[in-house]
């Protein structure tokens, strides 16, 4: 991949218009457009579309996390909606995996597991009873998923490298959490920079606020994918 065709930008705004002008302004700039649960929520496919408007790829973060035949239906529907990416809960199992992977076989879509959110801690894995530390369990829901199917996981810069060298290079490890140098962390607790991820072997790296909330976000692009292709030399 080209190094702006790793890098992914997450639409994280409230509405369809919003997301249309932020399409248009980075299409040029970015690999990947990311629709997750607020966007889906208030436009629904639409949100999709606008995405595939342009010619561009999308990145569905739902995270479900249900019974195996819904996981398989949901996932069956984002195929025949021409998503590239869609992520699952690793913490929803084997079968569910398994399920949802037989249904979107065929299709272009891949399916994400992710193993242990960008906003949790090893306290926070302790209060809801997940058997920790926070890098162990990215590590045994990251291989219980790929066991089961998953083309890939979502896990933090943090965990990156163990899961390449346990996993090998085959995964797809689509990561978030990424923060250029300076950025303010805001509720991610295990971040990274844009090299320092590529170098641990991210081969998507999912940026949001520094890129959305930069006074010109398209100079905040073309930065992130510098430091990948230096990072990556």
């Amino acid at each position: 991949m080209r190094p702006r065709d790793r890098l992914v930008l997450a639409l994280d705004v409230p509405d369809l218009p919003q997301a249309r002008r932020w399409i248009g302004r980075m299409k040029g700039e970015v690999g990947v457009f990311k629709v997750g649960l607020e966007l889906f929520t208030a436009a629904g496919p639409d949100a999709i579309a606008a995405v595939h408007g342009t010619g561009s790829a999308c990145f569905l973060d739902l995270k479900l996390h249900d019974i195996p035949a819904t996981m398989a239906r949901a996932a069956a529907a984002a195929a025949q909606l021409g998503v590239r990416y869609l992520t699952v809960h690793a913490c929803a199992g084997a079968d569910a995996i398994r399920e949802a992977r037989r249904a979107a076989e065929g299709s272009g879509l891949k399916l994400l597991a992710v193993t242990v959110l960008t906003s949790l801690g090893d306290t926070s894995l302790e209060r809801i009873g997940l058997r920790g530390p926070t890098g162990e369990a990215v590590r045994r829901l990251g291989t219980l998923a790929v066991e089961a199917g998953a083309h890939g996981l979502v896990c933090s810069p943090v965990e990156c490298a163990a899961l390449r060298r346990q996993l090998g290079p085959n995964p797809i490890l689509m990561v978030p959490g990424i923060r250029p140098a300076g950025s303010p962390t805001g509720d991610q607790r295990r971040v990274a920079t844009p090299a320092a991820a590529a170098r641990a072997g991210a081969d998507l790296l999912v940026v949001g606020r520094p890129i959305r909330d930069a006074a010109d976000p398209v100079a905040a692009a073309r930065s992130v994918v510098a430091e990948i292709r230096e990072a990556l030399r």
